[in-house]
């Protein structure tokens, strides 16, 4: 059975199940899903994203706010903590640094200070954090530190950096997430990473409807696609594909207290 740790199920077209995630589970029960954590990343769209999912036993949730969003508005440590502990997420995020598009030193000013903020409503709910990193390894790492965030640890997700940021990560207690990008030919310091991150630290994730793996490559990325990211995790590892579906789940539910 396997996990997907990392998943925008609010974002997903869920045209072909008539618009239900109960169908839609329903449908793919053969890909073994056994599990989703669907992924807060605007907080304008968080009700509808937590209303969507509620009741689905399969499908646990977070409060957070993506360092992307600039639009709508920037909750409060206050507001992350009472949203978190009345709606029974099991993490803070995603939040974190994401230099790629970054518009002005404002713009990273914000940034910085929101996954400040989030750090904190971790450490207070004492809830794991969803760190999301692109172009900012210095600075994630360097925040994650000043903050304390390995009192509460949590997880690097989709990772795509080096394994020199990883190992950094590692020991600060977080844990190494990989997405369908593991599966793309390119991604050679990806699956390095993967190689040589420990058993007991790494994760497997989709995040869809985005980066979809091979061989649903070009394709909208759906949670049960999760299965082609563990078949890509045995390969590199020299796992049987049960032992990584097994060890992703068990790393999950210690990192999440399941």
């Amino acid at each position: 059975m396997f996990i997907d740790s990392h998943c925008h199920l609010d974002r997903v077209d869920l045209t072909p199940y008539s618009n239900n995630v109960s169908e839609y589970l329903e449908a793919t029960q053969a890909d073994l899903l056994d599990h989703m954590l669907c992924v807060s990343i605007d907080w304008e769209a968080y009700p509808a994203m937590r209303d969507l999912v509620a009741g689905q036993e399969k499908i646990s949730i977070s409060v957070g706010v993506h360092p992307n969003e600039t639009e709508g508005h920037d909750p409060s440590v206050d507001e992350l903590v009472a949203t978190a502990i009345r709606d029974n997420a099991i993490a803070i995020g995603e939040t974190g640094l994401d230099y790629y598009r970054l518009e002005d030193e404002g713009h990273l000013s914000c940034q910085q200070q929101r996954f400040r903020n989030h750090i904190t409503a971790a450490k207070l709910t004492n809830k794991p954090i969803i760190i999301h990193t692109r172009d900012a390894k210095e600075d994630t790492i360097r925040i994650m530190d000043e903050e304390g965030a390995g009192e509460t640890g949590g997880v690097l997700h989709c990772f795509t950096e080096d394994w020199e940021m990883a190992k950094k990560a590692l020991d600060l207690g977080f844990y190494i997430s990989f997405s369908g990008i593991v599966t793309f030919k390119n991604a050679k310091q990806v699956q390095e990473v993967a190689q040589k991150v420990p058993q007991d630290r790494f994760l497997i994730e989709t995040d869809s409807p985005y980066l979809a793996p091979v061989p649903m490559r070009g394709k909208q990325n759906y949670p049960n696609y999760v299965k082609y990211v563990a078949e890509k995790m045995a390969e590199i590892k020299g796992f049987p594909l049960k032992k990584i579906a097994d060890i992703s789940a068990k790393n999950y539910n210690t990192l999440f207290n399941r």
